[in-house]
């Protein structure tokens, strides 16, 4: 048991691993940006939320800009940005990506990762990524209380194979082979369980154990 006057009085280390791995297992993204000059910028990223689909929004928590935030300072200027998923074949690269290197260096190259670009889009995807969404920044929410803030975007695109899609849409991220992230550095995989119809009172749900086959309706 950890009172609130306990956890102030913890180690900042030990406090950032205890608080950050509370909240469970986490969706994980390297997000791509560029600044001005066209350098390639990547960050690891465990705050991606889900804000709504039509329009197709999706938020993340940036750390405070009191130092130099190269993602966020890109962000602002170029209002583009990629998300994309990792995978067990480059994890620790990802997690390399983390690390702070000088402006003028591009995490892609020092890590090992290929930039890879879409279009006209101003910020680069990453080639060995399996799933890679692109989004447009549409708002920029300052969080008083602790000097972070929230980042909202639109998505753009959305790049996909098509096998992990099931009919109703729902995608399989477990067979794309998406890693997660509990605290700041443990790397899991997902275990599958089932999938389970849309609840409604008295009516018992059904399991549906292949996951890119949409649960039976009731």
């Amino acid at each position: 048991m950890f009172t609130k006057q306990d956890l102030s009085s913890l180690p900042s280390r030990f406090r950032a691993q205890l608080i950050n791995s509370l909240t469970g297992y986490k969706g994980l993204v390297l997000c791509g940006t560029q600044d001005d000059a066209g350098v390639h910028n990547l960050s690891l990223i465990s705050s991606v939320v889900h804000l709504g689909s039509n329009p197709p929004l999706y938020g993340m928590v940036m750390r405070p800009d009191t130092v130099r935030r190269d993602t966020l300072d890109n962000i602002r200027t170029t209002k583009c940005y990629t998300f994309n998923h990792v995978s067990e074949t480059m994890y620790v690269k990802a997690h390399q990506a983390s690390a702070k290197y000088d402006p003028h260096e591009s995490e892609f190259e020092a890590v090992g990762l290929t930039p890879q670009l879409t279009d006209d889009f101003g910020a680069p995807a990453v080639a060995e990524s399996v799933i890679q969404l692109g989004l447009k920044l549409v708002r920029e929410i300052p969080i008083e209380e602790n000097g972070t803030v929230f980042i909202i975007g639109e998505l753009q695109w959305v790049n996909v194979p098509e096998a992990f899609i099931a009919e109703d849409g729902f995608v399989s991220i477990a067979d794309a082979g998406t890693v997660t992230v509990a605290g700041l550095d443990g790397y899991h995989v997902g275990k599958k369980l089932s999938r389970l119809t849309y609840a409604k009172k008295d009516v018992e749900v059904e399991h549906q154990f292949d996951f890119l086959k949409p649960p039976a309706k009731r």
